[in-house]
């Protein structure tokens, strides 16, 4: 009887540890994806700060070892066509499954907007788009609120979510060769 009795607590015992752990097991299966994008600059902050307002630029990255850009170089390179390359999303493409959260992660040292357009084009400052017109979804920078609503802190992420099947364009309206396409399958 005590055989039957140890074996019979031992079978609750282990049906109680499977059944706790089931619930976790459906909820991590139910998890969805997530894919990653990172906004990235380096700009330089005695420059950008002394224009643009203390602690606009919080270059943390490599502007003390001289790995930054000046304000007047940004427009400038941007105004000869060939902006900046480490103002970047990364990657530049995305292959996503429907469902997937797209997460935007600022790391540069300054704001950046993720925007969908239609099609790439300039964003809304006229200096920095080397002869492009402003796309229409850029237009009137953050008094238009959905501009505002894409803005991305130094620091911070935002996410984007519910993204149909197809091809989805992304770009920076204050930097606007920060591009990314998105291909949900």
């Amino acid at each position: 009887m005590r055989i039957l009795t140890i074996h019979l607590l031992a079978t609750f015992f282990v049906a109680a540890v499977a059944l706790g752990f089931a619930p976790a097991a459906v909820a991590q299966a139910k998890t969805p994806r997530v894919a990653q994008v990172v906004a990235l600059d380096e700009c330089d902050p005695v420059t950008f700060n002394a224009a643009l307002g203390p602690d606009f630029c919080k270059n943390v990255a490599l502007a003390a070892l001289g790995y930054a850009t000046t304000l007047t170089d940004l427009f400038a390179e941007a105004a000869k066509g060939t902006p900046d390359r480490g103002w970047d999303f990364e990657p530049d493409t995305v292959k996503i499954k429907e469902g997937t959260i797209l997460t935007i992660v600022d790391q540069g040292g300054e704001p950046h907007t993720f925007t969908e357009v239609a099609k790439f084009g300039g964003g809304f400052i006229a200096g920095l788009n080397d002869g492009q017109d402003t796309v229409p979804e850029c237009a009137g920078g953050f008094k238009n609120l959905a501009v505002a609503k894409t803005r991305i802190l130094q620091g911070s992420q935002t996410q984007v979510t519910n993204l149909s099947k197809g091809e989805h364009l992304f770009e920076c309206c204050i930097h606007p060769w920060m591009r990314v396409k998105v291909e949900v399958k």
